[in-house]
């Protein structure tokens, strides 16, 4: 039945806190403490009538007084949980006290799941989807959750990482059966990890974390950032590109320092974090002959650790899978291999590629002996696409054969490749 009173003053103010404590029947709340808490401490403890409540995040220290307190550990506490966001975001439809609820007519549940909000920034979310609903003049959408959420999980991430809101989806992928399904499990296993890993009692212990990692392997261009950028649009979130020539440090130390800058940003954001060409980072260790070798190995010792605590989405790309270190696979959750297209993806990818483009009679017809002849992976096959697409528009024109044709040109004589049909050169 005791009151509360929060101490934010300096340390000669507890004395008259203490007799205010006294007389008035309170217990006395210091959250947080400051700095150095030991003056503090032993000038409250002094007063072994009056209670006292400490809370912090950090650990105990027996140095902080003589007397030791009663040290109890918070539980940790869910965000984000269905509940919360479904009392959040239900309203009376007209406003009036004992109205009617309005409940969303979508899977809530899944909607909310790769958010981890909580308290008030929970509360502004749901407030500022219901109002993008009231300006569209339409009933709550998922649409509506979602783009307030990624709004309330902005972060100091693009000090660090270049932001992509995404803006496809899986129909914008042209993969075999196999890495699809895996993305989709991927983009599964976001959504339900506080059931699985939470509920359910499966997490690995050891202070490990909760996030989801990934490793996409293949060669440039088979479609490994488009597909995470999918899965970030999937689960609706933000994509972090980190650009590890920021990160990567010749100073003994510093590489890890960047990292963890990123790693803790990361870890209260929800969002999906991407290391691009991860062997720089990632890369396997080696023998120690010299001292370059021993702060190499450090730094990747480092990242184990670093990745089995975190608690966020986190994928790496790499152009040759046997780079990574094994240690790293086998702390991943899914390794996704990106096949090169044969003739048939390649086909589907030169269709995919020309869905809006203008393009001459015929055109369509002549993209199977395209797909046949030029060995091309998805991002070379979108360049070839966009220049033939210019070509035409600098003619004002309709994109023709004749302009695909080039464009497939261009992207062999970039790579230094014999081009079909020109001869040696």
């Amino acid at each position: 039945g005791f009151g509360a009173l929060r101490f934010d003053g300096p340390d000669e103010q507890a004395a008259a806190l203490v007799r205010e404590a006294r007389l008035g029947g309170h217990a006395l709340l210091v959250a947080p403490l400051p700095a150095d808490p030991g003056p503090l401490l032993r000038e409250l403890t002094a007063a072994p009538d009056v209670p006292v409540l400490l809370a912090d995040p950090r650990p105990y220290d027996p140095h902080w007084c003589s007397r030791d307190p009663l040290v109890l550990d918070a539980p940790h506490r869910r965000t984000g949980t269905l509940p919360a966001w479904s009392a959040a975001l239900t309203t009376p439809a007209d406003g009036r006290t004992g109205a009617p609820a309005e409940v969303p007519g979508f899977d809530l549940a899944a909607t909310v799941a790769p958010y981890r909000l909580g308290g008030e920034r929970l509360e502004r979310a749901a407030r500022a989807a219901r109002d993008l609903a009231a300006f569209d003049g339409m009933p709550l959408t998922p649409g509506h959750v979602r783009l307030a959420a990624r709004r309330q999980s902005a972060s100091g991430l693009e000090k660090h990482a270049r932001r992509i809101r995404p803006d496809v989806d899986w129909s914008d992928l042209v993969l075999p059966a196999a890495p699809l399904t895996q993305l989709h499990e991927l983009a599964l296993r976001a959504r339900h990890r506080e059931r699985v890993l939470g509920d359910w009692r499966l997490s690995a212990g050891g202070g490990r974390g909760r996030g989801v990692l990934g490793l996409f392997a293949g060669e440039s261009g088979t479609g490994k950032t488009l597909s995470a950028e999918v899965v970030a649009a999937e689960l609706g979130l933000d994509l972090y590109v980190v650009q590890l020539s920021s990160v990567v440090d010749k100073y003994v130390g510093e590489t890890e320092k960047n990292l963890e800058r990123i790693f803790t940003e990361a870890d209260r954001t929800d969002a999906v974090l991407l290391f691009d060409e991860a062997d720089a980072v990632f890369g396997k260790r080696s023998e120690v002959k010299d001292s370059h070798d021993r702060y190499a190995n450090m730094e990747s010792a480092y990242l184990l650790q670093r990745l089995e605590s975190f608690d966020g989405i986190a994928l790496l790309t790499t152009n040759l899978r046997a780079n990574i270190d094994e240690a790293f696979t086998r702390r991943l959750d899914l390794v996704v291999d990106f096949p090169f297209p044969d003739a048939g993806q390649r086909l589907a990818l030169w269709r995919h590629g020309l869905e809006r483009v203008p393009t001459a009679e015929g055109t369509h017809a002549g993209l199977a002996p395209l797909a046949r002849e030029f060995e091309l992976a998805g991002g070379s096959i979108r360049s070839a696409v966009v220049t033939a697409a210019y070509l035409a528009a600098g003619r004002d024109g309709v994109v023709t054969p004749a302009d695909l044709l080039e464009g497939a040109r261009r992207e062999y004589r970039k790579a230094g490749r014999l081009v079909p049909g020109e001869g040696s050169w």
